[in-house]
């Protein structure tokens, strides 16, 4: 969990990660030089919950890919779960998605999610039997179709392949690392059922269309064996998709 100035928020994000049906998990929080009190809250949470880590970095990384980095280097579990600081997950996320687990070295997951502003509106309905898409490579070009903080993937599989941590890439990092990992070969096994809930709040860099735009043609233009053309129909597609399941169907 990558963390800055996020004390608004983030009790009730680690709450939904403590009312998980599966327990056996440890949360890694990243503090990203917060000027706030995110680390006197954290801390004093993981004083009665020592699954709970705080690592406060000595820099300001500016963006959630070099803490997701830390993080996922101090990990001591085969499988990594990424959560943003103000996200919630549907209590049975972590045991549907670690149900599917085959393989460890190879293994990515993602789930559909539900955008929200207000904690209030939020409902948990039991989750029986899930059913699975598969995501490819050419699907993720198309349209970005995996949440971040839906993702469990093996430790071993995003460190080969970890987030971009150039400043260029803010807020497209995860949908260039995903890439990578598709094109390696890997299938993201995607649940249908919502187990994610995203916040939507003010001043989200990937609420701003025409920067979100110029970011997501940067990464195809940038990305080995695309042309201009390609890039152009990749960005187009990926924006008109966004707009549709993003404000349409409010969720992903």
């Amino acid at each position: 969990m990558p963390a800055y100035n996020a004390a608004q928020y983030i009790e009730n994000t680690i709450s939904s990660l403590q009312h998980q049906t599966y327990n056996n998990w440890e949360l890694i929080v990243v503090d990203d030089c917060s000027t706030d009190n995110t680390c006197d809250l954290v801390t004093r949470i993981a004083e009665d919950d020592h699954r709970i880590r705080l690592i406060r970095l000595e820099k300001n990384f500016g963006g959630p890919a070099g803490p997701r980095n830390v993080g996922v280097s101090e990990a001591r579990y085969d499988l990594v779960a990424f959560l943003d600081s103000d996200d919630i997950w549907h209590p049975q996320k972590l045991e549907k998605q670690v149900d599917l687990v085959e393989s460890p070295d190879e293994f990515f997951a993602c789930s559909s999610m539900i955008d929200f502003e207000d904690d209030s509106t939020i409902e948990f309905p039991e989750i029986g039997q899930v059913s699975v898409d598969h995501i490819g490579f050419m699907a993720q070009s198309f349209r970005a179709k995996i949440p971040t903080s839906s993702v469990v993937v093996s430790k071993s599989l995003v460190s080969k392949f970890p987030f971009e941590e150039s400043p260029n890439y803010k807020a497209v990092e995860d949908f260039h690392c995903w890439l990578r990992i598709l094109n390696a070969g890997v299938t993201c096994r995607k649940v249908r059922e919502p187990l994610l809930y995203y916040r939507k709040s003010e001043g989200q860099i990937s609420g701003s269309k025409l920067k979100m735009m110029k970011k997501v043609f940067m990464v195809h233009k940038n990305y080995p064996g695309r042309g201009l053309l390609i890039s152009i129909l990749f960005t187009a597609s990926h924006i008109l998709g966004g707009l549709y399941f993003r404000y349409l169907r409010k969720g992903m």
